[in-house]
């Protein structure tokens, strides 16, 4: 059973949590002291339960929280070496924690911990981080809030700020809080309710004294020419500048990526002082760790043709490149990490929007609403004063903190396809759905692409949220449709990696009853279906520059001349003849193309559902049911064929072990002697 305690603990953090304008996604953390009984000595323990390391407040839970003993972590007071050896009680905290201890404990621990307080909140909102960089912060400080909030010069999160923070709460018993200097805020409490008011009141009143004394145009006057797009033309220039943005991006190591047309975005790349103001960097340490130290910039004007812009992303790529090494090379020293790429993680473009980038699609999320927290926070502290983060020395010292690479280093193992975007069309069902769901079982981002809009969305969200999958509309046999399909995937993900092109649809007819009609439809679905998918698709490869993959989902009947479908297996041919045309076309890209042909799937198929599947057992005199059965009886495993089958091999072609293979079919029929490939 949670401790009354802990449970109020946890409540007052999701309510926090909830809302943005008190702290950022998976930023901030709370604590509660209370009393349980110890097991052994069946005496009270005093404990602290504290917000785990990498735990969001807004979903935090009892299995989030890190348990100490209080009187064990108060005794590490004793043993502290100091300020130059802080990083030690990281380790310490280990012999502190109460039974298992749940999560483990972050480096704010001490804070809570330290502080004389049954109650504690840390937290990054936006207006008390204007606050904690504005230039003259500590005058703002007591101006603002006058001797109820104390300013906490800038110093690294650790024990020593633990230290600090509790002997301001000692000699400031008026005291609710403190602002701390190009950081956060945190407030105190006798209960959870009066600290979760302490916290409330620090930040509404910060933002109310911002609003009433704040200039009207803290970033400058509107540029000529750098407005806002229309929204039409944002999406198409974002969607056309999105692959080469992310190639570059993703120079040291592949990235997905993040669009956004905020309007916080938009204005701040419309007024005069961004560029002073993006070249300062972010302050806040959870800001700063996700967005690197500065974004890249376009400097050029929301008019600029997509080729102008490309070009000159190029240029600032480059030059973002080596001013990032020259910022490592500056404070490095021989027990530094090594630099983990000079790549930038956001790239702001005026009159488009912000392109955020990360392992996989929340990081690359975050990253971007982090960065808007940051031009909220430059907002207010320019509003009041003048912008001043903490300096690139003590970022490299918090970026390059030998407690955040072991962080780092604790990552679980990536999964095959992490940071892979692959679509797959008619992938509302059948062989498309389970290629869908096994590649991102495999860490893929996926898009569905299917022509029934409502089936495709459905089908994602089985599969996970919108970070994980998406549903889109795509007529694979109209270039518009298809063009609009991919331009979803790319502004959903930041490029894309990997096609299947699997859509498809079969009358079973023989030659004197196969219509013009059913030749034109079987051909316009999967031949020119293909074609155009992989036309389009293959633009953003190219232009990306990281090579990919195109899989066709052809058939057995590509190579089998069977009984009453000329115009479904002549349409197949054409595709597995595709696979060797594109295989040879678009090898010098690193793109590699191969296909798949298989035979008799029945069990969920879309294509059997609608009629295939009664007119091939007329064909062969059997009962529609016993299809499947009659499918694995012919083959030479005697094995039915299902639609896992398939994406098994999907994974297997597009995956590090075949990373030299192109221009392959592999089948996936059971053995079909006649259907051998020669």
């Amino acid at each position: 059973m949670t401790n009354q305690a802990a449970a109020d603990l946890i409540a007052r953090s999701n309510r926090l949590g909830a809302d943005p304008k008190n702290t950022n996604y998976a930023g901030g953390n709370t604590s509660a002291k209370g009393t349980e009984t110890d097991p052994v000595t069946a005496e009270p323990v005093e404990l602290l339960w504290v917000k785990g390391s990498g735990g969001d407040l807004g979903t935090l839970t009892e299995q989030g929280l890190a348990v100490l003993r209080l009187d064990r972590l108060r005794a590490l007071v004793d043993v502290y070496p100091g300020v130059d050896r802080e990083d030690e009680m990281v380790a310490a905290f280990d012999y502190t924690l109460h039974g298992k201890g749940g999560a483990a404990p972050s480096i704010d621990t001490a804070m809570h911990g330290l502080v004389d307080a049954a109650h504690v909140d840390h937290l990054h909102p936006d207006s008390g981080i204007a606050i904690a960089t504005a230039g003259d912060g500590e005058e703002l400080t007591r101006k603002i809030f006058g001797d109820r909030v104390v300013w906490v010069p800038w110093r690294r999160p650790g024990f020593q700020l633990g230290l600090d923070i509790a002997e301001i709460k000692a000699k400031n018993p008026q005291a609710i809080g403190c602002i701390l200097g190009g950081h956060g805020i945190t407030a105190w409490g006798e209960t959870s309710e009066e600290s979760e008011r302490n916290s409330l009141w620090i930040i509404d009143t910060a933002t109310a004294y911002i609003a009433d004394h704040g200039k009207a145009d803290p970033f400058g006057s509107t540029m000529a020419g750098y407005e806002p797009l229309e929204p039409a033309e944002r999406r198409a220039k974002a969607a056309a500048l999105a692959p080469t943005i992310r190639g570059l991006a993703s120079h040291d190591r592949p990235m997905v990526g993040h669009f956004t047309d905020a309007p916080e975005v938009l204005d701040f790349l419309a007024r005069t002082e961004h560029p002073r103001l993006a070249a300062l960097g972010t302050s806040c340490p959870d800001h700063f760790l996700r967005t690197k130290v500065k974004p890249m910039v376009l400097d050029l004007p929301a008019g600029a043709s997509v080729d102008e812009s490309i070009a000159r992303l190029r240029e600032l790529h480059d030059a973002y490149r080596a001013d990032y090494q020259a910022y490592y090379d500056a404070h490095a020293t021989p027990e530094s990490p090594a630099i983990r790429g000079a790549d930038p993680l956001i790239v702001l473009v005026p009159g488009v929007g912000m392109f955020s980038y990360g392992a996989n699609k929340q990081t690359a999320r975050v990253a971007g609403e982090f960065y808007i927290n940051a031009i909220n926070v430059m907002r207010g502290a320019e509003a009041l004063s003048t912008y001043s983060p903490i300096s690139d020395a003590e970022k490299f010292r918090i970026e390059y903190w030998a407690l955040e690479e072991a962080k780092l280093q604790r990552m679980p193992k990536p999964k095959p396809h992490a940071t892979r975007i692959a679509l797959v069309t008619g992938a509302a069902s059948g062989i498309g759905k389970a290629i869908a769901t096994r590649l991102a079982a495999e860490g893929a981002c996926v898009v569905i692409a299917d022509l029934d809009l409502e089936k495709a969305q459905a089908a994602a969200s089985e599969i996970g949220n919108t970070d994980v999958a998406i549903g889109v509309q795509a007529n694979v046999t109209d270039t518009a449709a298809v063009q609009a399909a991919i331009d979803d995937a790319v502004l959903a993900f930041g490029g894309l990696d990997l096609v299947v092109n699997n859509a498809g649809l079969s009358l079973s007819k023989p030659l004197l009853e196969t219509t013009e009609a059913d030749w034109d439809l079987q051909h316009d679905v999967m031949a020119k279906g293909s074609f155009l998918v992989s036309k389009v698709a293959a633009k953003v490869l190219i232009d990306q520059g990281l090579g990919g993959d195109v899989i066709y989902i052809s058939s057995k009947n590509s190579v089998f001349a069977g009984p009453n479908n000329i115009a479904y297996s002549a349409t197949k041919a054409d595709q597995a003849h595709q696979v060797r045309l594109l295989a040879v076309e678009l090898g010098e890209y690193g793109i590699k193309v191969n296909g798949i042909n298989p035979d008799g799937v029945v069990r969920g198929s879309g294509i059997f559902a609608s009629g295939w599947g009664a007119n091939r057992a007329k064909t062969y005199g059997i009962l529609e049911e016993d299809l499947g059965k009659f499918y694995a009886q012919r083959t030479i495993l005697k094995r039915e064929v299902l639609p896992e089958h398939v994406a098994n091999a999907v994974i297997v072609l597009t995956g590090p072990e075949l990373s030299h293979t192109t221009g392959l079919h592999i089948p996936v029929d059971a053995g079909v002697a006649a259907a051998f490939l020669r």
